[in-house]
């Protein structure tokens, strides 16, 4: 697949501090690229860059294989949907999508050979607006003005105005985050809907987890301006690249351990508390392939990962300090190692719901196959 889209050790300064520090990314052709992160974690910004918004202090950005650094952000060919719709408000619906249409200039090429610019005509303008508010279903608001839209009705009108160009590249940052939960959920599957409807490439950004794990075809993780990691969302849950990552995928997040990394007979265990785990085959051979030393390391586990034990031997014990039945499954807080451990237990293995009282005793271990392990120091995973 070939990359529309290249950032290459992008930098932005503002005066002495450095908000990004050397951003790769390689964008493929009609794909979805979600960029996600805390707050202040440089995501929006790189968006803007793109975008043409911020200034580059160093680096190179190319899209289409043309480097872009100087291009003013109108001849970038791309479209942004921001995050509050930015729609004009004296404008009806149609008069908002057809907007763009209607400053963008055609090339057309005379009897004589020679090229001149001239505006796109108004049954091209209105040919494409028709058409675009038919893929997002809004074709009966077109006479409407924006203030008598529901929040996810102007969402889509703004959608649509970035889509009528039919740019090379969508840019969304953080679209739904004004929505209520419901409409959220809703419009997500409407991004997924329109992907496949209008086949062009998407840079989308969120702190939303969900949006960004359901949406992406690959995910960039960012943290204080450095990417920490880049993967589809199946090889950033299962295999994080640093105990940062690992923390921030996943609800609710992973718990973390003081444990030991130990070897007995060419096999690596993990001791922790009461209970020592044979760590899987894959992990055994990652493990040997990095020449891991044996001794202190940060253990990690996934909530749904807790395993009941039937007996306290090699098990980890603890005292349930909350217990919430979320329908499907009982969400355990519970008191472990000196820290607070959650525990996702579904239903159907638990015998009754007094089982787990608050200050009742639980005894629970973990597979060899779902542990993370960390260095202690550099905080990477140590399977590389």
């Amino acid at each position: 697949m070939n990359n529309i889209l290249s950032v290459e050790n992008l930098c932005l300064w503002y005066g002495s501090h450095q908000a990004l520090k050397d951003i790769n990314i390689e964008i493929p052709e009609k794909s979805i690229t979600a960029l996600i992160g805390p707050s202040g974690c440089g995501k929006s910004t790189t968006l803007r860059m793109i975008a043409g918004l911020e200034e580059i202090s160093g680096g190179e950005l190319f899209i289409d294989g043309k480097q872009m650094n100087d291009v003013a952000p109108k001849d970038r060919d791309i479209a942004m949907v921001f995050q509050n719709y930015a729609l004009y408000p004296h404008m009806t619906v149609y008069e908002n999508i057809a907007f763009p249409l209607k400053l963008k200039k055609i090339a057309e090429t005379d009897a004589d050979g020679k090229t001149h610019l001239k505006k796109m005509p108004n049954d091209e303008i209105d040919r494409r607006v028709r058409e675009a508010a038919e893929i997002l279903d809004i074709t009966q608001f077109l006479d409407r003005k924006p203030k008598a839209l529901s929040g996810g009705q102007r969402q889509r009108v703004a959608i649509g105005r970035a889509i009528v160009r039919s740019p090379k590249v969508l840019l969304m940052d953080e679209p739904l985050s004004n929505l209520d939960a419901k409409l959220r959920n809703q419009m997500r599957a409407e991004i997924i809907k329109l992907r496949q409807r209008i086949n062009t490439t998407f840079i989308y950004v969120t702190h939303d987890q969900t949006e960004a794990m359901t949406l992406g075809d690959r995910i960039v993780i960012m943290k204080d301006g450095v990417i920490q990691q880049i993967g589809t969302p199946q090889e950033v849950f299962d295999h994080p690249a640093n105990l940062f990552v690992a923390g921030f995928i996943g609800m609710p997040q992973m718990n973390f351990y003081d444990a030991e990394l130990t070897q007995e007979n060419g096999s690596y265990a993990v001791t922790l508390d009461g209970a020592k785990v044979i760590l899987s085959g894959e992990k055994q051979a990652n493990l040997k392939k990095n020449n891991v030393k044996t001794g202190p390391i940060t253990l990690g586990v996934r909530p749904e990962h807790l395993l009941l034990s039937g007996s306290e031997d090699n098990a980890i014990r603890g005292t349930v300090d909350v217990s919430e039945m979320m329908g499907s499954a009982v969400h355990l807080h519970v008191s472990a190692c000196g820290r607070d451990t959650i525990m996702i237990v579904p239903t159907t293995e638990i015998e009754s719901s007094a089982a787990f009282t608050i200050g009742s005793p639980i005894a629970f271990t973990f597979s060899g196959s779902t542990a993370h392990l960390f260095d202690r120091e550099t905080q990477k995973n140590l399977e590389g």
